[in-house]
């Protein structure tokens, strides 16, 4: 095998024996191979759309969801892999009955699979099937911005929001990297036309959200524990969040958030629900001795799983695009509804959590909230009492080294304030660093798809102070990343024209000598160094 998609990569170099997520060497051949007929699939797509034909729904639905499921940490399980290569080879079949110029198409587009040797085609069609390391570097940024967008794609499209311009770029996008004429300049505009369709992607996910759901607002979440059996739900899917509060009340079994679903509690439309009892734990790579000590069912609703102990496997639910082998599966139906009615049956069999802490955090400075003080933030500016800006957002990870973020946030000087989304900000949000003229020091806008609100809050911002280069604002950007969506983020920002992002805690092993190199030149993107070194550089 070899993987380097994720910051944790072995080495900062690339996985070779096993994952060091805990993906098996023949999980990453099939996710591999996933890849390689989704691009097929998208290569037939994007020629029928050239000859004027419609896609349906379901084809940009599949090519979404297959980018999705390949992300770190999602779906560890080979047999539904296969199965979904399989499907994907049925459907780019029946596209390929429509298609006039079937010569024209490139060797995945043809490849049916007949031979079912799916673990030898997975081994020439890997990652270092591009023998060129600066178009391999590119063609791997792209792909990884894809996963990025694609898994807020299809958290809009459970809601009901569609946009076929992005489904076509993805597919065409996808295509593309089966061109092997492309060049290093051409790939570079590629990557940030998949940054500007970040933006686009993120931007309907925000629509989908608070159409369904209301705008976020100041909210104090709870942290303790009440005395009734609970399940814990972790991810980002916020539509699975909904049905499961529904099918919960009144059953007498209250509905813990937990990692990346903690800013649930920040939307108006879940407040409605008593038994939403609060927030559990912390960042993802926690679970391991929290899902232990919550001691009832845990729904894994996306991304972000960690191999579970065998302690607590048997009560470690998935659906979607998550899937863990030994671990039950909630499918839903043609409508998209799921039954949780046999998770919460296990709920009601369970003991109360743990309580593992008390207290509370204070979330949901989402755009719409913070730009409501926008009088009172410029004020602050402009009297001195804010100086800095600095956007903490991203990923949290494992590795001891990330306690730099905890220590950045605390030694930062008292008149900053901090921009966070994604799971980075469990290293700072629980540390009290008090308030600027009311307003918190550390704003949390969510999970990390909301990053979309900082970037919207910084143009709102420019427009205020009447600038006219976002660059020429008090703000400064200290990024931990982990995984592809924090890859679609910061391409996002760089289609933007944001400057000078400091991105860590290493700089990510699939871009080569050369292409980190432009990326310094044109954007002056750097790694982090020492907390005092970074702090006299950015403040």
């Amino acid at each position: 095998m070899f993987c380097y998609q994720c910051q944790e990569t072995a080495g900062c170099k690339g996985c070779r024996i096993s994952g060091v997520c805990g993906k098996r060497p023949e999980v990453a051949a099939m996710q591999d191979l996933l890849i390689y007929v989704t691009k097929g699939i998208s290569a037939v797509a994007t020629g029928l759309r050239q000859e004027g034909k419609e896609v349906s729904r379901e084809i940009n639905h599949l090519v979404t969801f297959n980018l999705f499921a390949t992300i770190t940490n999602a779906n560890f399980d080979e047999g539904s892999i296969r199965n979904q290569i399989a499907l994907t080879l049925t459907r780019k079949e029946e596209l390929l009955k429509q298609a006039s110029h079937q010569g024209s198409l490139p060797e995945a587009a043809l490849w049916n699979g007949e031979d079912k040797d799916y673990t030898a085609k997975a081994e020439s069609t890997g990652v270092l099937s591009e023998p060129d390391e600066d178009i391999r570097s590119f063609k791997e940024m792209i792909l990884y911005g894809l996963k990025g967008l694609a898994a807020y794609l299809r958290h809009a499209n459970v809601l009901g929001k569609e946009d076929p311009e992005i489904d076509a770029f993805i597919q065409r996008t996808l295509a593309a990297l089966l061109d092997s004429t492309l060049t290093p300049e051409a790939l570079a505009a590629l990557t940030l036309e998949t940054g500007s369709y970040g933006v686009k992607g993120m931007g309907l996910l925000d629509q989908a959200n608070t159409e369904a759901y209301g705008q976020p607002e100041i909210t104090k979440v709870e942290l303790g524990v009440r005395q009734n059996p609970a399940i814990l739900i972790s991810g980002h899917d916020l539509k699975d969040l909904e049905m499961l509060l529904q099918q919960t009340e009144g059953t007498g079994v209250d509905v813990y958030t937990h990692g990346e679903m903690l800013p649930g509690h920040y939307y108006p439309y879940f407040k409605k629900y008593r038994h939403f009892a609060g927030n559990y734990g912390n960042a993802w790579w926690k679970q391991p001795a929290e899902f232990e000590s919550f001691q009832g069912p845990i729904l894994m609703t996306t991304n972000c799983i960690v191999p579970p102990r065998p302690s607590y496997r048997d009560r470690l639910w998935t659906t979607g695009a998550a899937q863990y082998p030994g671990c039950r599966h909630i499918g839903e139906d043609a409508s998209g509804h799921k039954d949780f009615s046999a998770l919460i049956a296990q709920a009601k069999t369970c003991p109360a959590p743990k309580e593992i802490e008390s207290g509370s955090i204070v979330g949901g400075f989402a755009h719409h909230q913070v730009l409501s003080l926008a009088d009172k933030i410029v004020e602050a500016v402009k009297s001195g009492a804010v100086r800095r800006f600095v956007v903490m957002a991203g990923c949290d990870g494992r590795q001891g080294s990330r306690d730099y973020y905890t220590r950045f946030a605390r030694e930062l000087p008292e008149d900053t304030l901090i921009l966070t989304a994604g799971c980075a900000k469990y290293r700072y949000l629980k540390l009290n660093l008090g308030n600027i003229g009311g307003i918190p020091r550390v704003l949390d806008a969510g999970q990390c798809n909301d990053s979309y609100s900082l970037a919207l809050i910084a143009l709102k911002l420019k427009e205020a102070f009447g600038l006219k280069d976002i660059n020429e604002l008090p703000i400064v950007y200290n990024i931990a990343w982990y995984e592809q969506k924090a890859v679609i983020v910061l391409l996002a920002l760089l289609s933007l024209g944001v400057r000078n992002i400091h991105l860590g805690p290493t700089l990510p092993a699939f871009l080569s000598e050369h292409v980190a190199a432009l990326l310094v030149e044109k954007f002056g993107i750097g790694t982090i160094s020492t907390v005092e070194q970074d702090l006299k550089e950015m403040i």
